[in-house]
């Protein structure tokens, strides 16, 4: 058990530059107001004046005080003072070795204050509280919290600081200072016995020097002396259980204890900092010595990782998102999928524009059939419609292969990090390999929908017969012959029936004969004759009907035409949908997935530029030397901790 407090004295030394919060050593940490008596505990505790006093704050820096107990030595200690305006978290490390001090270890933090004075600056409450805060929150650590007997406890601030961090009290021991400062009459019985505020660790009343004391150099051990006649005439049944000796006792027996308590949580704390350290150094890497294989490794690592993210092996897998192979396999299923399945084959097509193509492809003769003319016309015109989505989809994945490198930059490839200028060089390598792409593949994209649009083929093995369609479109009993090869109708009725409209025909020409006379006779008087020599005929003075009701023949002839139109336009749909995925994939992503290690060496590797790509970032040079210089202190921390065996003390 004795050898304990030396061994966390030796981790402290170990962490005296690097800070040993990280290892949360387990320590006494002295708490309390300004002028509370801190200074006088700290003093008898040692034996010897050797603190600065004076007005406001003369602690400004926390102070690790080091005890070790050496039989037949006269006391040795080193003390350098430090004066900076406002406060400073870097500690002070003060070893003294005595036969007349207990092995004990202390840190003594500057004293609360409310209101700055002289030099101190405006916060300087705020700034002691927080690094009081910062010591006191270590689960490993003691908090002795000294606050005098003349004050009411109920608003003592280092009570008040280390209840928000221990609010149970189970790592807190009150020490009430000045006893025989109180108001005659009054006692601190009530308070030393836990009646008032109750803490784990108990309450330890002293008698610290006065100011009278200090003024005469009355020496530590008269001091102690009349401290004990003090407690003797006021607190008889308390005097084995108070005074400077017995709380240097009482601190000495809870720091070895609760230091065992902490060693093996201690232990595996360093163990795995260790580890987490040697991460962190191999991921810096070593020095670069051989320019040109460390930029050889770094780039092919890359490539490596790059194409990795695109077929979905890498090491680093995203568990937020979708990314690389995984997000262009969405691009084409998911978003360009859905996008084409969502295009109504129809859209934008109404009955007059039909009737308007048929009429427009028959030329100045009335038409007796439909024309394959209006048909290509109208299904190249949908089939257009599927071109802007098809380009998005090359858009899409364009991004998301650029969106790579930064995957690749910021989880596969530490090293990168290391070297700014070649991190630079290879996103700019990259991104110019992928823009060299964009156009060739888009170029192939659009070739896919003009192929489409480049020759209508009604002889595709999944396009509707004619026979199906004109059965299912008359329902009389006309035949509606229908030639895939020429897209034309001939209507024939039977026999009977055609007779029947010759005659009619015949009786309807002389009455149609009287009616045209009238109606060129009304069309004189009302101004419609020949025009006279520069004069121009509007005809369509009159507004043409957007919609009307369409005849029998019109009907029949607007739905075949669309159930053609919906039919071709599906086999393009469903060709376009499985081919343009396919050009992505060859033009841009299997092409970049081929080429772009012989694109990097092939930029980068050359002599003149290896010294300037492979310069270290100053950052992480820092980084390395200060994570190599931890890793170091803990792997000490280590062997000094494995020293100590267990059986010894458990």
């Amino acid at each position: 058990m004795e050898t304990l407090i030396p061994t966390i004295n030796r981790l402290q030394e170990v962490f005296l530059t690097l800070g040993a919060e990280i290892i949360q050593l387990p320590q006494i940490v002295v708490v309390g107001s300004q002028s509370s008596g801190k200074s006088s505990v700290l003093e008898s505790l040692v034996g010897r004046d050797f603190l600065p006093r004076g007005s406001g704050i003369v602690t400004r820096r926390p102070l690790v005080l080091q005890l070790v107990n050496l039989f037949q030595l006269d006391s040795l200690f080193s003390f350098s003072v430090f004066h900076i305006q406002g406060i400073s978290p870097e500690p002070i490390y003060l070893k003294i070795f005595s036969p007349k001090v207990l092995n004990l270890t202390l840190v003594d933090l500057p004293g609360i204050t409310k209101v700055p004075v002289g030099d101190q600056p405006k916060d300087i409450e705020a700034q002691v509280q927080e690094m009081i805060l910062s010591f006191i929150s270590n689960p490993n650590c003691l908090i002795l919290a000294v606050s005098p007997a003349n004050s009411d406890l109920a608003t003592s601030d280092a009570l008040k600081l280390a209840r928000e961090v221990d609010p149970d009290g189970r790592r807190t021991l009150l020490v009430v200072s000045k006893l025989d400062l109180m108001d005659a009459g009054t006692d601190a019985l009530e308070v030393l016995l836990g009646r008032v505020i109750p803490v784990r660790l108990g309450i330890i009343g002293v008698v610290n020097r006065s100011q009278h004391d200090i003024n005469t150099q009355k020496s530590l051990e008269d001091s102690m002396k009349d401290e004990q006649a003090f407690l003797q005439r006021h607190y008889p049944s308390l005097v084995s259980r108070a005074g400077s000796r017995y709380l240097a006792k009482t601190l000495s027996r809870l720091l070895m204890h609760h230091i065992r308590d902490c060693l093996p949580d201690l232990k595996t704390r360093v163990t795995v900092l260790s580890a987490q350290y040697q991460a962190r150094l191999n991921s810096y890497g070593q020095p670069v010595e051989d320019h040109s294989a460390t930029l050889l490794q770094i780039v092919t690592k890359f490539a490596s990782d790059y194409c990795n993210t695109i077929e979905g092996t890498a090491r680093h897998i995203q568990t937020s998102e979708l990314c690389g192979g995984a997000r262009i396999c969405y691009i084409f299923h998911e978003t360009f999928g859905r996008t084409l399945q969502s295009i109504d084959p129809l859209a934008g097509l109404t009955d007059l524009d039909i009737l308007t193509a048929i009429r427009n492809a028959t030329g100045p003769r009335p038409a007796l059939f439909v024309p394959e003319v209006s048909f290509e016309l109208l299904v190249k015109r949908q089939i257009k419609r599927l071109e802007e989505p098809s380009l998005r989809c090359v858009e899409l994945v364009h991004e998301e292969l650029q969106r790579i490198i930064q995957h690749c930059s910021s989880f596969s490839t530490q090293e990168l990090l290391r070297f700014p200028k070649l991190h630079d060089s290879i996103v700019e390598v990259v991104t110019g390999l992928l823009r060299k792409r964009l156009p060739i593949t888009n170029e192939m994209v659009h070739n896919l929908v003009a192929i489409e649009l480049a020759y209508i083929n009604t002889k595709h093995p999944d396009f509707t017969d004619a026979a199906q369609v004109s059965a299912s479109v008359n329902s009389q009993q006309v035949v509606v012959c229908f030639s895939l090869q020429g897209l034309f109708f001939c209507l024939a009725k039977q026999q009977t029936l055609c007779s029947l409209k010759a005659e009619a025909e015949a009786l309807d020409g002389g009455k149609r004969w009287k009616n045209e006379k009238v109606t060129e006779e009304k069309a004189a008087a009302a101004g419609f004759g020949s025009p006279s020599k520069g004069q121009a005929i509007n005809l369509l003075d009159t507004a043409v009907p957007v919609s009307r009701k369409l005849s029998s023949r019109e009907q029949r002839d607007c739905e075949v035409i669309q159930r053609l139109i919906k039919s071709y336009f599906l086999i393009v749909r469903k060709s376009i949908q499985d081919s343009v995925p396919k050009t992505v994939m060859h033009f841009l992503v299997n092409y970049v997935k081929e080429h772009l290690q012989s694109e990097l060496v092939g930029q980068l590797y050359k002599q003149p530029l290896l010294q300037e790509l492979l310069i270290e970032s100053q950052d992480t040079a820092q980084q390395r030397t200060e994570v190599a210089q931890m890793l170091e202190a803990l792997k000490k921390a280590n062997n000094i901790i494995s020293e100590i065996r267990e059986t010894h003390f458990w």
